[in-house]
């Protein structure tokens, strides 16, 4: 695993994420010594489809990427399809990769990716079920473990956490990737 201490990384969610996908990558990456930030268009708590809760510790009109070394998109159904719908959460999602910066995402995470238009040309993978929606935003997907493509980590079930959080942060220590952009 690489240090990543004195980095700041963002998660972006709301209420239904997949709580393992919350909870696993949190802590990988702050056991290498980041900070993780919870942000979410909801404010207070957020809980988990199998009722895992969490404290927001910023609401997505308040955050900024500059602020961040990274970002992590947790899946759930319905978090992704929330989030997708969230203007606010789209911006932030793209300045992510207009401004170069890592991001990982798993499961139904990636609906998000479809409004920002982050994925022509890209290789990627998530929940089976979201693969014709990432094709038609442009990508290439493929039904692996873990890809990895210009700073963009991307898994299909809690079952790849284990490599997901490999990559994620070995990505977020290499910092910032010009090929990763919008």
């Amino acid at each position: 695993m690489a240090e990543l201490t004195g980095k700041r990384i963002a998660f972006l969610a709301t209420n239904g994420y997949e709580d393992s996908e919350l909870t696993s990558p949190w802590e990988a990456v702050t056991s290498e010594g980041a900070e993780a930030v919870l942000v979410s268009p909801e404010s207070g708590t957020i809980t988990g489809k199998k009722g895992h809760e969490a404290k927001v510790d910023l609401s997505v009109g308040e955050a900024d990427a500059q602020d961040f070394d990274g970002l992590v998109l947790p899946g759930g159904v319905a978090n992704g399809d929330k989030l997708r719908m969230d203007e606010k959460a789209v911006a932030l999602t793209r300045a992510f990769f207009d401004q170069h910066k890592p991001v990982g995402v798993i499961c139904h995470g990636g609906w998000i990716l479809t409004d920002a238009d982050v994925l022509r040309g890209r290789t990627v993978t998530s929940y089976p079920s979201l693969k014709t929606d990432l094709r038609n935003a442009g990508a290439t997907w493929v039904d692996e473990e873990v890809v990895v493509d210009n700073g963009l980590v991307s898994s299909r079930t809690p079952d790849d956490l284990p490599a997901f959080n490999d990559k994620l942060v070995e990505e977020l220590a290499e910092g910032e990737h010009e090929r990763q952009s919008a």
